[in-house]
């Protein structure tokens, strides 16, 4: 029973960890269909140009000259598709602002009209032949994928016992694609961008190992893996190149859009929108940002216990408020707090105290959500009727999480070292009575 109990927990844990690739597991051929929209939302689409733009993409490799990774041996199959001619010319296309000409076979479009003239003049009877003329290019666009970094972020977690184990992998890569807008009349490089885009490979697994009997072993297992399509990686990446460089284009005056100011003033305040939060975003997807601000006020409970000369110490309530500053170093912060807490040892000592104190903190990660910190302070200990004043040190870590910018939570474990032996009434040996103290708590920022 406890076996098939533990199969159950591992298939569900399983699934559940990547529901979307478990449940849609290729068991039956599929027929051919339309290919995937990566990019449905250009913001350049939603005003179109007065006139299309004729542009002409004569090259658009892969410049990485990266084969595909390999845990054995080596592979001759590269890494990024070899055509990013064809994808950057469709981009082109569905962004509205184009009219994309075929440079890249041009010979071949050469030798064909070449036939159909010579055709036509074989059976003209002495006519004139004429043929319409070629588009010329106004502009061509060039670039190129330029990088691709295999195991940017490589990780998993995992968790066997008694012949049960569940895991989890993955794998981050990143591809990086620049663009450039050329003017064929004066040479001038008219704009130019660069776009990076993540590949996100996972796979998870369980399994089950284990003798039933002395003779019977049971072995069950299961997972799935799955693999972001590098190749749709490429045709998104282009996709954002193209929209910003019509974006940028449109900002800097290099060509109108049909809506006169308000249609420009409307991209002008979403491209600033999108670079600043662009600017915020460090390597990893990482948002640089001052999330907590400057000031902010807290308030937590917990549990204390002392460590002095009595035995049979014992967990009471306790609380604390406090107000803390942020310097201009996110990093480094400075807090006072007032409580009260009560200490205890079993039918031996029983007092109320109130606390106060103040810390410097240290705050690991503060440009993200969740993060640790550690802090060193010093303060006061003092009885409820305020006769007897003990002096502290006190030091502690703990975690924090933003719900919201403005709210987050907290849990932290401190250890009060007293600067002296009587905080019980009672002086024994060599040692300082100390406190330890876990709480938990919300700060507010304001």
């Amino acid at each position: 029973m406890k076996i098939t109990t533990s199969i159950i927990y591992l298939l569900i844990i399983s699934m559940l960890t990547s529901c979307g690739a478990y449940f849609n597991q290729p068991f039956n051929q599929t027929k051919a269909r339309i290919g995937e929209n990566t990019s449905p939302e250009f913001l350049a689409k939603k005003f179109l140009p007065s006139e299309k733009i004729i542009v002409g993409v004569y090259k658009f490799r892969d410049q990485t000259g990266q084969y595909k990774p390999a845990e054995n041996g080596s592979t001759f199959s590269t890494a990024v598709t070899q055509g990013g001619t064809t994808i950057l010319l469709m981009s082109l296309e569905e962004s509205g602002w184009f009219r994309p000409i075929e440079r890249e076979n041009i010979g071949d479009l050469l030798n064909e009209r070449q036939i159909i003239r010579n055709t036509r003049q074989e059976y003209a009877n002495g006519n004139k032949v004429t043929m319409p003329p070629l588009l010329f290019a106004g502009t061509i666009i060039e670039g190129g994928v330029v990088s691709y970094d295999s195991n940017i972020i490589t990780g998993g977690s995992g968790l066997r016992y008694f012949g049960a184990g569940v895991s989890n992998q993955y794998r981050q890569d990143r591809i990086t694609v620049y663009l450039r807008i050329v003017s064929t009349s004066t040479g001038e490089i008219l704009k130019s961008v660069y776009v990076s885009k993540t590949i996100l490979s996972q796979g998870i697994s369980a399994n089950l190992y284990r003798f039933v009997s002395l003779r019977r072993l049971l072995e069950a297992e299961t997972g799935v893996t799955k693999n972001e399509p590098s190749q749709l990686a490429v045709k998104e990446a282009i996709d954002k190149a193209v929209d910003l460089l019509i974006v940028e284009g449109i900002v800097d005056g290099v060509w109108s859009p049909e809506g006169g100011e308000e249609a420009v003033d409307y991209v002008k305040n979403a491209y600033e929108k999108e670079k600043i939060d662009a600017d915020k975003t460090v390597l990893y997807d990482r948002k640089k940002e001052n999330r907590r601000a400057q000031f902010s006020a807290g308030a937590g409970v917990g549990i204390s216990q002392i460590k002095g000369d009595y035995a049979s110490p014992t967990n009471q309530f306790g609380f604390d408020l406090k107000l803390k500053y942020t310097f201009n170093d996110p990093k480094f912060n400075l807090w006072g707090t007032v409580g009260r807490l009560e200490l205890d040892n079993k039918d031996i000592f029983h007092e109320p105290f109130l606390t106060s104190g103040l810390n410097f903190e240290y705050t690991i990660l503060p440009f993200e959500k969740f993060t640790p910190y550690v802090y060193v302070g010093a303060g006061l200990i003092t009885k409820t009727n305020l006769e007897q004043m003990f002096f502290k040190l006190q030091g502690g870590l703990g975690l924090e999480y933003l719900i919201t910018n403005k709210i987050g939570l907290f849990i932290n474990g401190e250890y009060n070292m007293m600067l002296s032996d009587d905080l019980d009434g009672q002086i024994l040996g060599e040692k300082n009575d100390f406190i330890s103290r876990l709480g938990v708590g919300i700060n507010v920022y304001f």
